[in-house]
């Protein structure tokens, strides 16, 4: 069975909130062949993560790196760990996914009007460029 699994999957496996639902996506990810988890999966958990569950960056980026490390799970690894690198300098994950793409699209400049977001990928040696 190669399944592809939504965000709230995910999720109710790193909170187990709802131990039914965590209990199911366990058992859904010990009987599945491959799962795919696409980055915009990812995106959002860890959006939930951070806003509706306080979850710490450390910690996200530990509970990615779990997911990652499973043999059967299958994701573009290189845009995950620009989201990481981009998480862990301080910066949301999603603009390390975004400048990853970009960049492997031809682009060679991350603009944006996000201060924090710039000033991330600036330290971590992306050419940016702050509109104001």
């Amino acid at each position: 069975m190669k399944l592809t699994v939504d965000t709230n999957v995910l999720l109710r496996m790193i909170v187990a909130d709802d131990p039914g639902q965590a209990a199911l996506a366990s058992a859904l990810f010990a009987q599945a062949d491959m799962i795919a988890v696409g980055l915009q999966t990812l995106t959002e958990l860890v959006w939930v993560l951070r806003g509706s569950y306080g979850v710490k960056r450390d910690d996200i980026a530990t509970a990615i790196r779990t997911i990652m490390d499973t043999e059967k799970v299958v994701l573009d690894r290189a845009a995950v760990d620009a989201g990481l690198a981009c998480l862990e300098a301080g910066g949301d994950f999603a603009d390390g996914i975004v400048a990853h793409e970009g960049a492997w699209l031809g682009g060679n400049t991350f603009v944006s009007f996000d201060k924090k977001a710039v000033k991330a990928l600036a330290d971590l040696g992306h050419q940016t460029r702050l509109l104001t």
